[in-house]
């Protein structure tokens, strides 16, 4: 049976999802997939009764969005991508992270969570699907609320620089405000001072992830390009931490000293791979949103130089999946010229 006939089997009050409904679907069950591999492994190695709870928890999350994006794609006869199985993790592999990183993590998978659900939530057009998204929402701010309250309690927050609360309400007089290439250079403004601590602190869990991931990865492309992200991290952590530290603001510390000196790997060098190139997007993502933001002109230099930066490395990263047979291919429209009879 063709797919058009398929098609008028179903309802008449059916209506197929759009590319709006398929690319957060199809990339959340990727990261989901990923995650909850990433997830068994912190249960099998925590030490902290606090923290277990809230890594349960997460991972009930995974699995909850696994089930629904599998019965949803099964209805729909759309091809369920094979992504990360219980094949990409090693679940008697030693310990690789400490129970503070597990926590960090945690906490930036909820802030991760609110963006992109909130993004999915908008592109989405069935009523299904936004009740999906309606509800991760929700269960993502709880992850937030749950882990932040837990590092809180542990004296381990790290919060974003204290500023002077303002005399008066002012206004701007002069261009040179937006100044900071050349000639005078104002303060940074509070946007500005969030979104580089922001960055500092993304950076720096993914400098500690790419450095365990490189002492437990097997092929030595990956072990390359993964020693690559973790010097370009460490790299833009200093470059976001002297803006800051410029204007006697502190800087977060990193979070290399919270990985063990296991060799033997907990996930595939598949999955390894991934994660590193899901990280250079979203950190081009966050650079992005971090430009449109900033008015001083040497951010707007650093951003985007930063970004053609990541930008390469994602690139790279992708032709090194193609090279292991590693990436699935994205749905997209129809490729008309192949149906040429030429």
């Amino acid at each position: 049976m063709s797919q058009d006939e398929r098609n008028l089997e179903k309802k008449s009050d059916h209506i197929q999802l759009t590319s709006g409904d398929i690319a957060p679907l199809w990339g959340g069950y990727f990261s989901d997939s990923m995650v909850n591999c990433v997830l068994k492994h912190f249960l099998h190695t925590v030490e902290d009764n606090e923290i277990k709870p809230i890594i349960e928890f997460a991972l009930g999350l995974t699995i909850e969005h696994l089930e629904f994006t599998n019965k949803l794609f099964k209805e729909e006869e759309f091809p369920i991508p094979l992504a990360f199985t219980e094949k990409d993790v090693n679940l008697n592999a030693p310990r690789l992270f400490s129970d503070g990183y597990m926590l960090f993590y945690l906490r930036h998978m909820g802030i991760a969570g609110t963006v992109s659900y909130g993004m999915a939530l908008a592109s989405s057009s069935r009523q299904d699907i936004h009740a999906f998204y309606n509800q991760n929402l929700k269960t993502a701010a709880q992850l937030l609320e749950k882990s932040t309250a837990i590092l809180q309690s542990k004296g381990i927050l790290t919060r974003s620089p204290f500023i002077p609360y303002p005399d008066s309400v002012e206004f701007v007089h002069k261009e040179s405000w937006l100044n900071g290439l050349f000639g005078d250079r104002r303060p940074l403004n509070a946007v500005e001072i969030t979104n580089l601590y922001l960055n500092i602190m993304k950076n720096s869990i993914g400098q500690a992830l790419m450095l365990a991931f490189s002492q437990v990865a097997e092929n030595k492309d990956v072990i390359a390009y993964i020693v690559r992200g973790r010097d370009i991290s460490s790299k833009h952590v200093e470059v976001f931490s002297a803006l800051l530290r410029d204007d006697q603001l502190p800087a977060p510390t990193t979070w290399e000293t919270e990985v063990s000196n296991s060799k033997v790997s907990p996930f595939s060098d598949k999955l390894m791979l991934y994660h590193t190139v899901f990280l250079a997007a979203v950190g081009m993502g966050n650079y992005g949103a971090s430009l449109a933001a900033s008015m001083r002109r040497d951010l707007t230099a650093v951003y985007l130089r930063l970004t053609g930066e990541i930008g390469t490395y994602s690139d790279d990263g992708a032709e090194l999946m193609i090279k292991n047979d590693w990436m699935e291919k994205m749905p997209g429209a129809i490729e008309r010229n192949a149906l040429l009879s030429l």
